[in-house]
C-alpha cells in the first residue's frame, strides 16, 4: 500500500548525523500505511549543535506526533523527555519519542530489536557470556536487554573508558555481579555484539580481533549500510552464525511503530 500525502498527513522525523544510511523512512511509512494510518516518516539531517533549534521548531509543528532518533543523538535527546520507560532510563538514551499531553515520552527499542533479531537467527541468550563493543546510546540499550533476557555475564568494551564505566555502573544496580570490563579480544565469549558504527565507512577498523573468532560464537552487528559489514563478513568467513544489521531493523520495525502509537506518560 502506498502511503498517502495530503493535508491530514502526520509527519514523524527520523533524525541523525549522518542520515543517508537509514532505511527507516520507507519501511516505517509502508508499515503505517498497511495499518491504515496516514503517517509518513521523513529523514532529517540534524547536527548535534542544532538539536535545540530543531526541537523548538518541532514543538510548534502540530502534525508531528513522534520522533525517531539515530546516531549520534540518542543520549542528547534524554533531557527533552518528560518521562522515559525503565529500559530507556537504564540505557540512558532514547531512540523513539511520542508527544503526550504531559510532554515528550521516550523509549529505547534498540536492545529489544537487536536481541530479537539475533534470536530469530537461532541465537540463544540465556546463560551466555556476551562481549559488547560500544557503550553509546544503542549499546546501552542492547546491554540492558542482554541482561534482562538472561545472559550470565556482559563484558563492555568502548574506546571511551568513562562511557564504558558509566554504563557498567548504571546496570550494576539491576544486575549485580554480571558486568565486567571487556577488550577487543573475543576469546572466551559466546556472543560478540558490535554496537558501534565501525564498518560504515571505508577504512574503519574492525570492532574486535576477528582472528580470535571461533565457529561456535555468534556475531551480531547493527550496521545496515553496507548490508554485510566487514565485521559480519569476517565472522561468516570463520564459520560463525551471524545477524547483520537488517535483522535488527526488521525485528525493531514493529516495536518503533507500536511505540509511536502507544507511548504514554500515564
Amino acid at each position: 500500500m502506498t502511503p498517502a500525502l495530503n493535508g491530514e498527513t502526520q509527519v514523524v522525523f527520523i533524525i541523525g548525523d549522518p542520515i543517508a544510511q537509514v532505511k527507516s523512512p520507507s519501511l516505517l511509512s509502508a508499515r503505517f500505511a498497511r495499518q491504515g494510518q496516514n503517517t509518513l516518516v521523513v529523514p532529517g539531517h540534524v547536527a548535534p549543535a542544532d538539536i535545540p533549534a530543531f526541537m523548538a521548531g518541532l514543538d510548534t509543528l502540530q502534525n508531528a506526533p513522534g520522533l525517531v532518533i539515530t546516531v549520534p543523538h540518542k543520549q542528547a535527546m534524554v533531557p527533552y523527555c518528560a518521562k522515559m520507560t525503565d529500559r530507556a532510563r537504564y540505557a540512558g538514551s532514547v531512540n523513539v519519542m511520542r508527544r503526550t499531553a504531559a510532554g515528550w515520552m521516550g523509549d529505547n527499542t534498540d536492545g529489544m530489536g537487536y536481541v530479537e533479531g539475533m534470536k530469530e537467527r537461532g541465537a540463544q541468550i540465556e546463560g551466555k557470556r556476551v562481549l559488547l563493543v560500544g557503550a553509546g546510546g544503542a549499546g546501552s540499550a542492547i546491554a540492558y536487554e542482554f541482561l534482562a533476557q538472561g545472559a550470565s555475564m556482559l563484558a563492555v568494551h568502548d574506546v571511551d573508558a568513562s562511557r564504558r564505566d558509566g554504563l557498567i555502573d548504571r546496570l550494576g544496580a539491576a544486575f549485580p555481579g554480571q558486568l565486567a570490563i571487556g577488550s577487543g579480544d573475543p576469546t572466551g565469549f559466546d556472543i560478540i555484539a558490535n554496537a558501534t558504527p565501525l564498518g560504515m565507512r571505508d577504512g574503519d577498523p574492525l570492532p574486535v580481533q576477528v582472528d580470535n573468532l571461533q565457529p561456535e560464537m555468534f556475531a551480531a552487528c547493527p550496521i545496515t549500510k553496507p548490508e554485510i559489514s566487514p565485521f559480519i563478513a569476517a565472522a561468516m568467513a570463520r564459520g560463525c552464525d551471524t545477524m547483520p544489521g537488517i535483522g535488527m531493523f526488521t525485528a525493531q520495525e514493529g516495536l518503533l511503530v507500536e511505540a509511536l502509537n502507544t507511548l504514554s506518560a500515564d
